[in-house]
């Protein structure tokens, strides 16, 4: 524990009455939030919180930022500031039936021979967490965000009482900087009494305790976190270390002081694997928090860094999804909605049902021939589950409970927005408005533009940028960046304050990532991964959009498809009217790295703890060379970084000869390319 703020304008018996309560409250929350093994009474446990809260009333100066005492939480914040992982939060790909799971297990092994066995844990439906010890001290956390970049939630996360403020002491010491994840949720108890205050201040209840438990990491006052009843449990360290496996990790988390889940297994082969999914398959209902599943990890660490992985989601690990619950709902109408491409989805209206933790009002029936293959009808019973308990879907049609007057649906001819013709393209499934003028897609494409995943506007959801259309203030995204805290002050919700927070939210998103500001164009089959993959090569919007369709099909992962559309909106009047009005506007990407300088094409891997700067720090310096700093070790790697505690990567990197670099001799290489011309 950190006393160094302790100084000595006390008495000395106070000061040690401090230390003996700080200590023995640490004990018993230990005991409590993360152990489940308590040891005193509640009412035993308030009485040497209040004494203790008494005491550093008495004595401010005894009080520091490590006290018992403040996890009730500070100030409120006014936003939340952006945080670069230290390495990318990946997410996982996902099984839906133990078939998958056993290809699964067959791609592992085709690709490394046998394997050392599979570490099973529950898949826990929260919010995914990283948080940042330095010396053993708790310093930061942020939420995952897109995997890049999320949200600097410390305050909030300080209040939860299963995260340590200072890390129990380990055989061979630990790292300066340590790194663990896991998942922060709000048990089923705690998830209903906040739904029962809510609903008593006649305010609206969370649909299921994931959101609920999203909410309350992202209050802006942490007070109001303090009193939800979060819990956590871990799962990941970073960097590991000497440890050789996840049970490893596992226990190793629990020795510091973590919370981590219980039922987990190690198995020693796929059919052992099945068997654990089988076993909770009915029994998570009896936990007192939601599981949609397990996650399978391949147990070595060694062989994780030699499977490596691919695209966003590691080759050694895949979320088993349990199988989603069923209930009869029924069909009130059917709507088409226009997408901001055109595409136009047909959209069930149904009685609202209850599936899978929260009430399902509408659910998409993709296209045409989807509806035509499932024969949905207005007044049909239908059979609803949520895909991956996430994603409402029709199974199927009661057929024995179909209305005698129910006829078959047709899609309509014309957009229900605009009225234009719809047109199918020939090997396409859906119809397209394509109008570019269309106010549906004009909608839906300022909601892109202001996205997470986009330009990330806080503030500018869908209801406020109905407001605007409808008022005339915006038509295209460039105006966003024109919008006035007067224009704002005369739409509903908006007072002075919030109309100013949002003009300065708008005002930061001017300058953002190329690959952000690529997404956010919304040009056909171009997401995130692919927006990425061409900032990196091209490095700014001025060489993208001079691109030929050539050029861009010599892009490593772009495909025809993607090259047509991509060089036909750029070639197009409206694409380069978008693109003019912005830059007028005063809106700029930043270049990307990749595009250009001495590193460019070099694949960088950093491995264990540096000294001299920070990973964040020595990855955004890679970038600015050109390079690319990845997790995973391969035969393109360029050079491996090895820093205090290398771990796995660094025997990868022998055992495939690539280049390593202690820490002083990559920052001289670094200082040395940045001196290049």
């Amino acid at each position: 524990m950190d006393t160094g703020n302790i100084e000595t304008a006390f008495p000395e018996q106070a000061r040690a009455r401090v230390m003996a309560l700080r200590e023995e409250l640490e004990h018993h929350s230990r005991q409590y939030h993360v152990l489940d093994a308590p040891e005193i009474t509640d009412a035993e446990y308030d009485r040497l919180f209040r004494e203790l809260v008494d005491l550093e009333s008495a004595y401010p100066d005894l009080q520091t930022a490590d006290s018992p005492t403040q996890r009730v939480g500070g100030e409120p914040a006014a936003t939340f500031t952006k945080v670069s992982h230290r390495t990318s939060m990946l997410s996982l790909n996902n099984a839906f039936n133990p078939d998958e799971v056993r290809d699964f297990g067959a791609r592992v092994e085709r690709a490394i021979g046998a394997v050392s066995g599979y570490v099973c844990e529950l898949k826990i439906d929260g919010l995914a967490m990283s948080i940042t010890y330095s010396r053993g001290s708790f310093v930061r956390a942020a939420t995952r965000g897109n995997g890049v970049e999320g949200e600097d939630v410390t305050a909030n996360v300080r209040t939860i009482r299963s995260v340590p403020r200072a890390l129990a002491p380990l055989d061979g010491g630990l790292p300066d900087e340590l790194e663990v994840r896991g998942e922060v949720y709000l048990p089923k108890g705690a998830f209903a009494a906040t739904n029962t205050r809510l609903e008593e201040a006649g305010k609206p209840g969370y649909a299921n305790p994931r959101s609920a438990a999203a909410g309350a990491v992202r209050q802006l006052d942490p007070t109001v976190t303090a009193g939800r009843g979060l819990q956590t449990f871990m799962y990941a360290i970073d960097p590991p270390g000497r440890i050789r496996s996840q049970a490893e990790v596992l226990e190793t988390l629990a020795a510091l002081g973590f919370r981590v889940n219980p039922h987990r297994r190690l198995a020693g082969s796929i059919d052992e694997v099945l068997a654990f999914l089988e076993h909770w398959s009915e029994r998570r209902h009896d936990l007192d928090y939601d599981t949609d599943g397990v996650v399978i990890k391949v147990a070595s660490l060694a062989e994780q860094a030699e499977l490596g992985t691919i695209s966003r989601a590691p080759r050694w690990a895949i979320a088993y999804k349990f199988p989603p619950e069923e209930h009869e709902t029924q069909v009130l109408d059917i709507h088409v909605q226009v997408g901001r491409t055109g595409a136009v989805t047909p959209v069930a209206v149904l009685e609202p049902t209850l599936v899978a933790g929260s009430t399902v009002r509408r659910c998409t029936l993709h296209n045409e021939d989807e509806v035509a293959r499932k024969d949905v009808r207005i007044g049909d019973t239908v059979l609803l589950h949520k895909a991956g308990d996430v994603i409402p879907e029709i199974v199927r049609v009661i057929l024995e409970k179909r209305p005698k007057d129910a006829t078959p649906w047709q899609m309509p001819e014309h957009c229900p927005a605009c009225d234009t013709l719809l047109v199918r393209e020939q090997g396409e499934v859906v119809r397209r408005c394509l109008n570019p003028l269309c106010p549906a897609q004009r909608r839906e494409l300022l909601i892109h533009f202001a996205a997470r995943g986009a330009t990330n506007i806080e503030g500018l959801g869908p209801a406020v940028i109905d407001q605007l259309l409808d008022l005339g203030y915006v038509t295209e995204p460039a105006d966003l960046f024109r919008v006035t805290a007067e224009q704002l002050l005369t739409l509903e919700g908006f007072a002075e304050r919030s109309a100013t927070k949002l003009i300065e939210s708008i005002a930061s998103r001017r300058r953002v990532p190329l690959a952000r500001f690529i997404n956010a164009l919304a040009i056909r089959h171009v997401g995130e991964h692919t927006a990425e993959t061409l900032a990196a090569h091209f490095g700014s919007i001025d060489a993208l959009s001079a691109a030929t369709e050539d050029d861009l099909l010599g892009v490593e992962g772009i495909g025809a498809v993607v090259a047509a559309h991509m060089a036909a909106w750029f070639a197009s009047a409206e694409g380069r009217a978008v693109l003019e009005h912005l830059r007028d506007a005063g809106v700029e990407p930043e270049r990307a790295a990749g595009g250009g300088g001495p590193w460019s094409g070099q694949n960088w891997v950093i491995t264990g703890s540096l000294e001299g700067t920070s990973r964040v720090d020595a990855e955004a310096r890679i970038r600015a060379l050109g390079g690319n700093p990845t997790s995973s070790v391969s035969r393109k790697t360029h050079a491996v970084v090895a820093g205090a505690s290398p771990g796995s990567k660094l025997e990868k990197a022998q055992r495939l000869d690539v280049r390593v670099l202690d820490e002083a001799q990559f920052l001289a290489e670094l200082e040395a390319a940045e001196g290049s011309p």
